[in-house]
């Protein structure tokens, strides 16, 4: 007759102690839990593509009028607008420790008072150079009693404790903008929103009499899709591992 050879089977055989296949069960128990982390990890890759794909379609929307943004306010976020009215240059502020290419500054923030709305818009409106990340002279960086303000929405974060740095200062300094503790301070309502001035189109070195437009957020992938190479990588060294440790038992 024909000679039939049989591949090695992975259950268990009779040989096999507990301890054996208790490893064994343990590692395939392993390789299944990093496997769904992994799986997990690229759903969040996913996700953040999706994110990141809607928020370029904002950031490369023609800017609208105030008027015209969306009221719910997660729809608002990073869409672009434009601002036109009075700054409020006695009533502005900073927030602090703000760093561009490792160097220490801060992000002037401005009211500007627009016509026909009782509510101040707050306006992002760049940075400069603060040796201590908080502490600056404001009264060179004034662009005009009018301002007309290319930018996208950004929503103050929030924070646990105090936002305003403490100590009497010049220019009042936050650590985070809250606008609540802004409106007290400027003694007229705010926007819940501000708008971060853009660089204009095709902008090299900025001028000396303004401050740096920030550039918008960075839309990378973030490291989802490294993680998960890394956990399906645990899976299988899990599985080899267990087999492998399985198969020596079994020539003992």
């Amino acid at each position: 007759g024909s000679l039939r050879v049989r591949p090695p089977s992975l259950l268990p055989s009779p040989r096999m102690t507990r301890r054996t296949v208790a490893l064994l069960v343990l590692s395939l128990a392993a390789a299944a839990v990093c496997v769904r982390l992994g799986v997990w990890q690229l759903s969040r890759l996913a996700e953040r593509r999706a994110r990141n794909a809607a928020v370029a379609a904002r950031f490369d929307a023609p800017p609208v009028a105030l008027d015209a943004l969306p009221a719910d306010t997660a729809a608002r976020h990073y869409r672009r607008v434009r601002v036109a009215g009075r700054a409020d240059y006695a009533r502005e502020f900073v927030l602090a420790n703000r760093s561009r290419d490792g160097s220490p500054g801060v992000h002037v923030v401005t009211p500007v008072r627009v016509t026909g709305r009782d509510t101040a818009v707050l306006v992002n409106r760049g940075w400069i150079y603060a040796p201590d990340g908080a502490t600056v002279d404001l009264a060179r960086w004034r662009e005009g009693d009018s301002l007309l303000v290319d930018g996208y929405v950004e929503l103050p974060s929030r924070r646990p404790g105090a936002a305003a740095l403490e100590g009497a200062r010049a220019v009042p300094a936050y650590r985070w903008l809250d606008p609540a503790a802004v409106a007290r301070a400027v003694g007229y309502p705010v926007s819940s929103f501000y708008v971060v001035a853009r660089p204009g189109p095709g902008e090299g070195a900025p001028p000396g009499d303004r401050p740096v437009r920030v550039e918008p957020p960075a839309l990378d992938e973030g490291s989802h899709q490294s993680y998960a190479v890394q956990w399906f990588s645990f899976a299988a060294v899990a599985v080899v591992g267990g087999l492998a440790f399985a198969r020596a038992q079994r020539r003992r």
